[in-house]
């Protein structure tokens, strides 16, 4: 690598170090008034809703329904999206969670300022868009903070910053298919999965290409394009037609991701494409350094686990690299106000083990008794069904109103009493408690 890129990378990491340690609230700048816009097809007629982009360059978009009932739920999108932020993106947030809006609750997300794996920062900017709704849109009665996957983390650290400001600025806090172990433990197994794919197939990088190690996601200066990867990945794997169109090479190797890393063969494309392109996202952010590490790993499930084991790549991790990612990116807990969570026990993308962690990660902040921890018998992520989420907004606002804590059962039980207006889809799992995630992906030191 080139000296120059080192000492930039270097840079980087510096000032990533520098940002984590010491986490400030959105500085008050004079933000323009939002401008009017034709809202999204997917909303209810008579919604109002209005755009801009905020003082540090993050746009944002506002639904007001016709009969508000007075609470704004602020989201925190997933992702994280690479590259400049875009209205766009927001637009889609919002036509993805037109039930919010749909159910009488004012919504706003924002794109976030920077794309790339940066939770402060998105969490800075979360808090800046909730600021400017109440200046220049209206003052809620109520503000319940949502994250989504990636987003999830960044509202629980939005809320553990900011917080116990008073007057409280969230009322509480829902968590949606959350990526809640933290970026220092939630994609190891992303790591594994390269270093397996790479010994299987040899084609990421292949054998004519520069050599690079797998946690950097892609060398500098790499232009291999998110198609491009896709092809290689389905020329050794053949996931683009159905298995029994494959060859019984790729069957094999399909079948020895699936057993040794517990996912799906249909989320083997995109857990590749993160591990690619997020990893360089990361590294870059850590000065060239590696956050990943599978030193002493033991992979299991292969036709035969000693040869694989003995066939991938083996890293060490930067510690210095992997506690600035950790204090950027884990949760620490520390949320005064109500929190629910829920999690489609089949989720390909964000393994529900990681809501046992999190659910540790409370316990030792002193805070557990402000945690709700609900599942359903879904196998996605993105989305879960109509009711489901109404449901727990309600059971989350009664709660935060001084009503009393309400059980996984009695969610569930909420639920169905929305099926009647928002269709069916209610497959709430009370009884269910997650392993942890060592049970789901390789341990490490």
């Amino acid at each position: 690598m080139p000296a120059r890129r080192l000492i930039a990378l270097a840079l980087a990491g510096a000032l990533l170090l520098a940002g984590c340690a010491t986490p400030h609230a959105p500085a008050d700048r004079a933000e323009a008034p939002p401008q009017a816009r034709a809202c999204p097809a997917e909303l209810p007629a008579g919604t109002r809703c209005l755009a801009g982009r905020d003082a540090a360059g993050a746009f944002y978009l506002v639904a007001l329904p016709a009969q508000w009932n007075g609470t704004l739920v602020l989201h925190a999108h997933g992702g994280p999206t690479l590259g400049a932020p875009t209205l766009e993106r927001t637009e889609e947030d919002l036509k993805r969670w037109a039930i919010v809006v749909r159910a009488g609750y004012a919504w706003a997300g924002s794109s976030f300022r920077q794309g790339g794996v940066a939770v402060h920062a998105a969490a800075e900017d979360t808090e800046r868009l909730r600021r400017l709704f109440v200046a220049q849109v209206a003052r809620p009665k109520m503000t319940i903070l949502h994250g989504q996957s990636w987003g999830a983390g960044v509202a629980a650290t939005a809320a553990s910053l900011y917080g116990n400001a008073q007057p409280r600025p969230y009322d509480a806090v829902l968590l949606t298919s959350g990526v809640l172990a933290g970026g220092s433990r939630a994609y190891d197994f992303r790591l594994d999965l390269r270093v397996i794919y790479q010994a299987l197939c040899g084609n990421h990088p292949r054998a004519d290409e520069e050599a690079y190690p797998l946690w950097m996601g892609l060398p500098p200066g790499a232009k291999l394009t998110a198609g491009e990867l896709h092809q290689r990945v389905d020329a050794c794997l053949g996931l683009d037609r159905p298995a029994a169109q494959r060859t019984a090479p790729q069957q094999e190797k399909v079948d020895a991701i699936v057993r040794t890393l517990h996912i799906p063969a249909s989320a083997i494309q995109g857990h590749m494409a993160w591990a690619t392109f997020h990893f360089r996202d990361i590294a870059e952010r850590m000065g060239g350094r590696s956050v990943f590490g599978n030193e002493g790993v033991r992979y299991q499930g292969s036709r035969d686990d000693d040869a694989l084991n003995a066939a991938v790549a083996r890293y060490a991790r930067d510690p210095a690299a992997w506690s600035a990612f950790a204090r950027d990116t884990d949760p620490d807990g520390h949320i005064p106000v109500p929190v629910l969570t829920v999690h489609g026990i089949g989720d390909p993308t964000a393994f529900v083990e990681m809501d046992d962690t999190f659910l540790h990660t409370m316990q030792a902040a002193g805070t557990a008794d402000h945690l709700v921890q609900t599942f359903t018998d879904h196998a996605t992520h993105s989305y879960l069904a109509d009711p489901v989420y109404p449901a727990l907004l309600v059971a989350l606002s009664t709660w935060a109103q001084g009503g009393p804590k309400p059980s996984p059962g009695q969610v569930a039980q909420q639920c169905l009493a929305m099926e009647a207006r928002f269709g069916p889809g209610c497959r709430f799992r009370p009884d269910f408690r997650p392993g942890p995630l060592a049970t789901r992906v390789a341990p490490r030191d």
